[in-house]
Parts: C-alpha cells; sequence; structure tokens
C-alpha cells in the first residue's frame, strides 16, 4: 500500500486532466490496451486514451503520435488498431508512428526514449498508468510529463490489478531490467517548426 501511495505523490505534478493548462510537447505516447474485453465488450480504456490523443493532437499540444502496445499475434495488434481508429478520427497518418514492441509500460517508456529519440513526451492514458509511467520515466531520466484521460465509471478490479503492477515496476527498477527488445534507432521527425 505504501508503495502505491508513494509512486502516485512523487509524480503527482507531471499530471495533467486539463488540456488547457497542459504544456506542448513534441511528441505523444500513447499507451496500448485491448479495443474489447472479453465477448466483444468495447473497452473504455481504449477508447477514451484515443479521444484523448485525438484532442490533444488537434488542439496542438503534440506534433505526433507514438502509438505503443503489444504485437505478439497476426490477430492482436494494438498499434495497428490505434492507427486505424485514430485515422477515422481525423489524424493523418503521417503524424502516427507505430511501435510494435510495447508489451509492457517499461518496454513503451524506454523505446520512445532510446529507440524513437522521443525526447520530450507526453504519455497519454488513464491516472493510475500515469502514474506508473512516470515513476518509470522519472527512474530512467525521461523528460515526461502525462495527460490523464478519462477513467470509465466502475473497473474497480483494473485499480486493484494496478497495485501489483506497481510492486513489479519496483522489482524491474531494482534489477534494472530492459525493455524485451531494443534493436537500432527509428529516431522520429523533429518538431515541425523547430530550428
Amino acid at each position: 500500500m505504501l508503495v502505491d501511495q508513494a509512486i502516485g505523490f512523487y509524480v503527482r505534478q507531471g499530471i495533467y486532466t486539463d488540456i488547457k493548462k497542459l504544456p506542448y510537447r513534441p511528441y505523444g505516447l500513447v499507451l496500448g490496451t485491448s479495443k474489447y474485453f472479453s465477448k466483444n465488450t468495447p473497452n473504455l480504456f481504449y477508447s477514451y486514451r484515443l479521444l484523448a490523443a485525438n484532442n490533444l493532437f488537434k488542439e496542438r499540444k503534440v506534433d505526433y503520435l507514438l502509438l505503443s502496445g503489444d504485437n505478439r499475434t497476426v490477430e492482436y495488434n494494438e498499434p495497428r488498431t490505434m492507427f486505424k481508429d485514430l485515422k477515422k478520427m481525423g489524424v493523418p497518418e503521417e503524424f502516427m508512428y507505430l511501435d510494435y514492441a510495447g508489451f509492457r509500460t517499461l518496454d513503451s517508456v524506454i523505446r520512445a526514449d532510446q529507440v524513437f529519440k522521443a525526447h520530450s513526451i507526453t504519455i497519454i492514458t488513464q491516472r493510475f498508468h500515469c502514474e506508473r509511467a512516470l515513476f518509470i520515466a522519472k527512474y530512467h531520466n525521461i523528460d515526461a510529463i502525462c495527460f490523464a484521460a478519462e477513467y470509465p465509471s466502475g473497473y474497480t478490479f483494473v485499480r486493484f490489478r494496478e497495485f501489483f503492477a506497481r510492486l513489479q515496476a519496483v522489482l524491474d527498477l531494482l534489477v534494472e531490467k530492459e525493455p524485451h527488445f531494443l534493436g537500432k534507432p527509428e529516431p522520429l521527425p523533429p518538431p515541425p517548426f523547430s530550428d
């Protein structure tokens, strides 16, 4: 319980819920999740993350979106699904990049920095997930803030599961766990109006 609360307290100043107060960052890192729960029930965590990502792009709070998620099988491809749905929402495909090796939050955050060279990022996910992602980013000296997407009502099991995910995150950092894949750098484009 102390670890859970300490992580939230440690990163609280880097989390934003008001888009008007959110500082500009060149890159938005959208953390993946499944589009559906079992029995084809829509996953509102997914829907609200994409809505937030779309809004940040439209309001020019980010220039590019890095869509990071699991791609373990041909049938299950989180980055590609996010790409298709954001394109339907009006985000041009040339402003979206896909990270197929975002198997875990640790992978997504570190790969954004080390592989995609996105050194100034806004992470986009729900608040509970923001806290863990920012904790990982801070430990690795990654310049990151987080925009907290809307949290669906109910779903207390998700927050319960997060308690154990945070314990695992601390253990991963203590043993200096690396992403499953790193590979060669694939730098994202520079900000459109950078020198």
